[in-house]
């Protein structure tokens, strides 16, 4: 199952985070994961929220270059060898994973890997067969 991830690029200056986050805050929108990956000039704030529907109208009519992402969720054990078990599962299909990252969620003893590849039904199979547990938003607080 895929939840849905909004990407916006982010000017690499001083505040510029702030600013997006204060924005957002101030719309009631409440993250429940994120990445940013930057390079000299810009950044991209990857994340997961409450309401990404909301918060994408919020960022458009800010001015932000955004974009909504369809990528997979899954749940994995908190402790050592959990993520391998995934990565391996990908890669023994074939699977080339585009980028990954991981929060803690309220639900304990688990951690969640955010996933964006390719093929999110082929992966979602794969996942499935290996016995990677697939998460949806609801698993994400």
């Amino acid at each position: 199952m895929t939840v849905q991830q909004i990407s916006v690029f982010v000017e690499n200056k001083s505040g510029a985070l702030a600013q997006i986050m204060s924005e957002l805050a101030a719309g009631g929108i409440n993250m429940r994961a994120l990445s940013i990956a930057e390079t000299r000039d810009f950044g991209v704030l990857r994340f997961i929220a409450d309401d990404e529907g909301k918060a994408a109208e919020l960022l458009k009519s800010a001015g932000y270059i955004m974009s909504i992402t369809p990528v997979l969720a899954v749940l994995v054990k908190d402790e050592p060898g959990s993520f391998a078990k995934a990565l391996r599962a990908l890669a023994d299909a074939g699977i080339d994973v585009e980028y990954t990252y991981a929060f803690l969620t309220s639900n304990p003893g688990n951690a969640c890997m955010i996933f964006r590849v390719a093929d999110n039904e082929l992966t979602e199979k794969v996942f499935r067969d290996a016995g990677v547990l697939l998460a949806s938003k609801s698993d994400l607080v």
